[in-house]
């Protein structure tokens, strides 16, 4: 069996449970429109890698068979148990609050192969759909069950987690306007817009379950490796994959002048990259225009530099998972992080 395969099916597998769980305690309650606002990308799909890799490390670290516990019931490691399931579902409306303010921001049309919630609602409603996934990500995280000082530990992670992204988003904004971003300044900006929550994926069940800290240190750097290995790969794939694919247009991040590491190493190569692409008259760009400025990225090496620097990335991130026990959830924890630099979409 392929990586692809088995992590398709670990995902799988693990799914339907976190679908069930966001629909147990994200109901579609009054105000009715406020809450189909908040439900609405979280209804569109999505692969729900960061709740995946959550549940994982908990069952690596309880050295359960996979997907062989309750999960609202999980065994933690001082004999207690703990409601991991509504940790994992903090995280995966944390994502959502995240990509409804980005697409808001960013004025994207499409999500997930849907309208933006903007767009199918109005900017308003798609504010508080935000802001209202934002405190539910709270309420969630303290109904672990989990001892009380674990409990406000894991908080923590997460209050911290949500200020490092909106610092990577303003850093993000900031860039845009700037001709002399660094790779080192890039690649701050990655770690706090995308690695962090990843991190917060993998360290929190460590929290939770009542793991050393030595471990917990060891599961955020993963999260944190192959949180910007998987934000390089977006940055590669929004140039290389369809649109109908990719579910938003292709070339957008080029089109806006998003900064990438892609676009910093062709910089350093002599390339024009405002040139690329005509961003005065975003409507008007082609799939021609995109192959065109495809092809003049990779003949500076910029495609491949990148491709290179997510895999160091993986290769760093599976190093940190020594300290986890030899058990399957372990091994698939490995091939996520292969994973999340071989997708295609």
């Amino acid at each position: 069996m392929s990586t692809e395969e088995r992590v398709r099916g670990a995902l799988e597998d693990r799914r339907e449970a976190v679908n069930e769980a966001i629909r147990e305690q994200l109901p579609v309650t009054r105000p009715e429109r406020l809450y189909e606002a908040s439900r609405y990308l979280l209804d569109a799909g999505g692969k729900r890698l960061r709740p995946v890799v959550l549940l994982l490390t908990a069952e690596a670290l309880a050295e359960v068979e996979s997907c062989s516990e309750d999960y609202r019931a999980f065994p933690d490691l001082t004999g207690g148990e703990v409601d991991i399931m509504s940790a994992a579902v903090s995280i995966e409306v944390i994502q959502s609050f995240t990509l409804i303010h980005d697409d808001i921001m960013d004025d994207d049309d499409l999500r997930r192969g849907v309208p933006a919630v903007h767009k199918e609602y109005d900017l308003e409603t798609a504010i508080l759909a935000g802001d209202t996934l934002y405190s539910k990500a709270f309420e969630y995280m303290l109904e672990t069950d989990a001892p009380a000082e674990r409990e406000v530990r894991a908080l923590d992670e997460l209050a911290t987690t949500c200020t490092e992204i909106c610092e990577g988003q303003a850093f993000d904004v900031e860039f845009e306007s700037r001709d002399d971003v660094t790779t080192d300044e890039y690649l701050e900006m990655v770690e706090l817009k995308t690695a962090v929550l990843y991190a917060a994926a993998a360290a929190i069940p460590a929290i939770l379950l009542g793991a050393d800290d030595e471990t917990v240190d060891a599961l955020h750097g993963y999260g944190l490796d192959i949180g910007r290995a998987f934000q390089i790969q977006d940055d590669l794939l929004d140039l290389t994959t369809p649109s109908e694919k990719l579910g938003k247009q292709r070339g957008s991040d080029l089109v806006e002048g998003k900064r990438t590491i892609i676009t910093l190493h062709a910089r350093n190569q002599g390339v024009d990259v405002d040139a690329l692409v005509d961003a005065d008259d975003p409507e008007n760009v082609t799939e021609a225009d995109i192959d065109t400025a495809v092809g003049t990225l990779e003949e500076a090496g910029s495609i491949e530099f990148a491709r290179e620097m997510a895999n160091d990335l993986v290769a760093s991130g599976k190093a940190r998972l020594e300290c986890l026990p030899d058990t399957e959830a372990h091994s698939l924890l490995e091939d996520i992080a292969d994973f999340l630099v071989e997708r295609e979409y």
